[in-house]
């Protein structure tokens, strides 16, 4: 395996244009089969089931008995490829697939979202991602066990990232669960657990080293597929092959068909799903931005205290290569995030302009009903058509549909051919995959290497911690397709809460265990437990119903605990004694940017 991983790192360039330039022939292919009058049913299908076999051969070809290429791929990936890796574990079904649906309902509002997970590279790169590679750990609990010492500080750290991690996960699995619901024409229950078995399948057996050329693999399908759609709407509707900046029209028109059709109330909630439009939502002073500040404070925060981001990291040759992948990674995942609001706009655009064809409001209600994308939406539960001022005609009031499938179903709402769905929801699948991959790696590998080997059996061989690894692995996953397959929550909605998680407990024990020498165990544990607790026990206080403190929603309860964790850190530090004079060198050590790793290879 050594040998066939080294011939693949050499020809890594070569390998990747070949799969991309297959990919290409493969949706040509698919649009000569549309043309030949194949179904869209069958070519939905072999969109999600082509790409996930693909996965599936890249996770079997990367298997591994090597502990180092299971938990870090060896420490062998290329900034640029480490880089794809890491957009495509970021871009999640919340980027990809609720992400424009946020910016579509809630306007100006979610922006936050991306100023915040954008943001958020700059503190990963600065605060984090350089210093944790130097210090040379697998996971991010063996860094928090190892810089402050002893097993409980290293066990806190693990509930906390599986908390946020599971969240996180859930989310994932909903996405992929709702993706295969519409391409394979099963119900969403179904859905998650077909997910989930195509998820094991890219990671089981080769964990980081198959999840990291899986996910390369899947970047590629995702941004493909986000783009297409995009600058076809543009160009069809006159703002050019690239809206990033000429949909500024496209919001204007909008306001402009809002006020003309008016927004009233929708007089009967529908279950499950969302009205349609809300009010454009330009920018506000006060609590509005109060609001936004805040939120893009806790994704911000939240980006650099995921585990399964900072474990990218971990993968490359050097420190130098680790600063430059989180560039990489930042402008990979830029494309996306460029895109989604222009997406939004356009796709909007779309129901709304009476003199685009595929317009729906205004339209008969019997007109609207008979539409093939309306009726496939509404057979899987996503969107509702309901008559209920009974004059015939579909007011903007009258359309529902969940925020989740807006990026799903903009191909058919622009009558574009199905051929483009289908790499719309390969897209889609990829995104949701990618990530869960690298959230149940990190959760798999923490339980394995932090709680089983360093805690509970310190002699256990290599053979039965990648077993212990992988067994974790398939039991999560279905824990977590379990609980997604209860839609308690929409995907952004629980993938804020794992952001607020992470931060609450380990943002202020990671940055202050690199940049604080003075910092100590207690004062970690401490900054640990109350920022988790406390932001966790606020969560559960708004969430039932208790008002919200100067604006701090559900979706912003990392700002309680990452305050009361600081805090608890710093005092609790302060009032114990100092770091041997070992681990301060260590720290020191930590920073300086050359030179071999802190810890010796598998510590």
């Amino acid at each position: 395996m050594a040998l066939i991983q080294g011939r693949f790192i050499d020809n890594i360039g070569r390998v990747y244009g070949l799969y991309t330039g297959g990919f290409i022939v493969f949706i040509i292919l698919m649009a000569i089969l549309e043309q030949m009058g194949v179904s869209a049913n069958t070519i939905g299908i072999l969109f999600v089931a082509f790409t996930i076999a693909i996965y599936a051969l890249i996770g079997w070809l990367s298997r591994t008995m090597e502990v180092d290429a299971y938990y870090v791929a060896g420490r062998q990936v290329p900034a640029v490829y480490n880089g794809m890796a890491t957009a495509a574990d970021w871009m999640s079904g919340a980027s990809f697939v609720a992400l424009a649906g946020g910016v579509y309902f809630g306007g100006y509002g979610y922006m936050a979202f991306i100023v915040g997970w954008t943001g958020g590279y700059v503190l990963v790169n600065s605060l984090m991602a350089p210093y944790l590679r130097k210090f040379g750990c697998y996971t991010v609990p063996d860094f928090i066990g190892t810089r402050y010492g002893g097993n409980f500080a290293r066990f806190c750290a693990v509930v906390v990232l599986v908390v946020a991690s599971f969240t996180y996960v859930t989310a994932q699995i909903n996405a992929t669960g709702t993706i295969a619901a519409r391409a394979l024409h099963i119900p969403f229950s179904v859905g998650v657990w077909f997910g989930l078995l195509g998820i094991l399948l890219c990671s089981m057996l080769g964990g980081m080293r198959a999840v990291t050329w899986t996910q390369v693999a899947q970047y590629i399908v995702l941004i493909i597929a986000y783009l297409v759609p995009v600058i076809w709407m543009s160009n069809v509707q006159g703002f050019g092959i690239i809206p990033h900046f000429s949909y500024g029209g496209a919001v204007e028109r909008i306001a402009e068909l809002e006020a003309e059709y008016g927004l009233a109330k929708a007089l009967e909630p529908v279950a499950g799903v969302a009205v349609l439009t809300t009010p454009h939502n330009a920018p506000m002073g006060g609590m509005d931005s109060w609001k936004f500040v805040t939120l893009a404070i806790c994704m911000m925060a939240g980006t650099a205290s995921l585990p399964h981001i900072l474990m990218r990291y971990f993968t490359t040759p050097s420190v130098r290569s680790a600063r430059k992948s989180v560039a990489w990674s930042l402008f990979f995942i830029f494309l996306l995030y460029f895109t989604a609001p222009a997406l939004a706009t356009l796709t909007k655009l779309q129901l709304l302009d009476p003199t685009l064809p595929t317009a729906v409001i205004g339209k008969a209600f019997e007109e609207v009903q008979a539409l093939t994308w309306v009726q496939n939406w509404q057979s899987v539960g996503m969107l509702a058509v309901v008559d209920q001022n009974g004059d015939g005609f579909v007011q903007l009031n009258e359309f529902f549909m969940r925020p989740d499938i807006v990026v799903l179903a903009t191909p058919e709402i622009a009558g574009l051919p199905y051929v483009i769905s289908g790499l719309v929801a390969a897209g889609g699948m990829a995104a949701a995959m990618s990530t869960a991959d690298g959230l149940l790696l990190a959760i798999a590998n923490a339980l394995s290497h932090d709680l089983y080997y360093k805690i509970i059996d310190p002699k256990a061989d290599t053979a039965v911690r990648l077993i212990v690894a992988r067994v974790l692995l398939v039991v999560i996953g279905a824990a977590a397709a379990l609980i997604a397959s209860l839609q308690l929550t929409g995907i952004l909605g629980a993938v804020a809460w794992a952001f607020c998680f992470a931060c609450s407990g380990l943002f202020f024990p990671l940055v202050l265990g690199v940049w604080w020498k003075r910092a100590n165990t207690q004062g970690a544990i401490a900054g640990m437990i109350v920022g988790f607790v406390t932001g966790s026990a606020y969560l559960y206080y708004v969430y039932n119903g208790g008002a919200p403190w100067i604006g701090l929603d559900h979706l912003r309860f990392g700002i309680v605990g990452m305050a009361c964790s600081l805090v608890a850190q710093i005092v609790v530090t302060l009032a114990t004694p100092a770091p041997d004079e070992e681990t301060q060198k260590m720290v020191d050590a930590t920073r300086v940017p050359t030179g071999p790793s802190v810890l010796a290879a598998g510590h």
